[in-house]
C-alpha cells in the first residue's frame, strides 16, 4: 500500500475512533449531530468566562441608544426560544465599539454586537436577522459539535502521528500530523462549519418572524453584508460560509413561507418597536 494511502486510511480510521465516545442528538432542522466533546455546563461556563473577558477587554459603547436597541431585540427573539432555553440562562447582551460588522452569541446566554453591525443592519428587521441568525448557533448546539469536531480532530491527529512515526520513522509521522492538520480542517471542520451556517439562517429567520420581525429582512441584510465585504471572500470549500447568491437564493424562498407564521405573529400582538 502507498504511504499517501495509508496515511488517509489511518487518519480516517484515528478520527471515527476519537469520537466514537461521543453523543449523538438531532438539531433543531432534524440533523444528526455528534457532541459531547464538553459537557453543557462546562460550554456555558466556557460561554461565560469568554463574555466576561471581552467586557474587561474591549471597549463598549457609551451610547445608550445603541444598548437598549440591541437589548430590545435580543430580549423579542429570547422570547421564542423554548421556555427551557427561557429559564437556563440570565440572557444578556453587550455593543463593543469595533467597526467590523459583525455579532455573536455564545452558550451561557450572552450576546455581542460590535458597533459596525449597525452599518449594514439598516433596521430593527435586519437587525433582528443578524441576532436570530447568531442565537440560532447556541440553539442548535453548534459550539458543542464544532468542540466535539476538533478534539475528534486534534486526538486523530495524534494517533494517526504517533502510528506512522512508529511505523514509516518520526519524520514521516510529523509530517502526516503536518498535512494531517490541513485535512481536518478543509474535508472534517470546515464543510460541518458551512452546514451549520445554513442551519443559524434556518433557525434564525424562523425565530425572527415568530417575533413579529420581517423575515424578509434577512436577505436585504445579506445584500448589504456583501456589499460591504467588497465581494472579497475564500473559495467556498475553504470558506466557513455557504456561497453568497445560493444563500439570498434560499433565504429568499424561506421567507416566503414564513410569511404566514410572521404575520399570525403580528396579528397576536408581537410588533417590535426597538428601533
Amino acid at each position: 500500500m502507498r504511504l499517501r494511502q495509508t496515511r488517509s486510511l489511518v487518519l480516517a480510521a484515528a478520527v471515527a475512533v476519537a469520537v466514537s465516545a461521543c453523543a449523538t442528538t438531532t438539531s433543531p432542522t432534524g440533523r444528526t449531530q455528534v457532541v459531547g466533546g464538553v459537557s453543557q455546563q462546562q460550554l456555558d461556563q466556557m460561554g461565560e468566562q469568554a463574555f466576561a473577558e471581552m467586557k474587561a477587554q474591549k471597549a463598549q459603547t457609551t451610547d445608550a441608544r445603541q444598548r437598549a436597541y440591541a437589548a430590545c431585540v435580543v430580549n423579542a427573539i429570547v422570547r421564542e426560544l423554548p421556555p427551557a432555553w427561557q429559564q437556563r440562562y440570565r440572557w444578556e447582551s453587550a455593543v463593543f465599539v469595533d467597526n467590523s460588522p459583525n455579532a455573536f452569541a455564545l452558550p451561557g446566554g450572552k450576546v455581542g454586537l460590535y458597533t459596525g453591525i449597525f452599518t449594514v443592519a439598516r433596521n430593527q428587521d435586519q437587525l433582528a436577522g443578524v441576532i436570530s441568525h447568531e442565537i440560532g448557533h447556541v440553539l442548535a448546539n453548534h459550539h458543542n459539535e464544532r468542540i466535539t469536531r476538533q478534539v475528534g480532530a486534534q486526538g486523530a491527529l495524534q494517533v494517526a502521528g504517533a502510528i506512522l512515526g512508529s511505523r514509516y520513522e518520526q519524520g514521516i509521522g510529523d509530517a502526516a500530523m503536518q498535512g494531517g492538520s490541513i485535512l481536518a480542517q478543509t474535508g472534517f471542520l470546515l464543510p460541518g462549519s458551512r452546514v451549520q451556517e445554513a442551519e443559524a439562517d434556518v433557525v434564525g429567520q424562523q425565530l425572527m418572524a415568530r417575533a413579529g420581525f420581517d423575515p424578509r429582512a434577512s436577505v436585504g441584510l445579506w445584500e448589504n453584508m456583501i456589499k460591504a465585504s467588497g465581494g472579497n471572500r475564500s473559495p467556498e470549500w475553504l470558506s466557513t460560509h455557504p456561497e453568497p447568491q445560493a444563500r439570498l437564493a434560499e433565504m429568499n424562498q424561506r421567507a416566503t413561507t414564513l410569511m404566514p407564521e410572521y404575520e399570525s405573529a403580528r396579528a397576536a400582538g408581537k410588533r417590535p418597536n426597538c428601533g
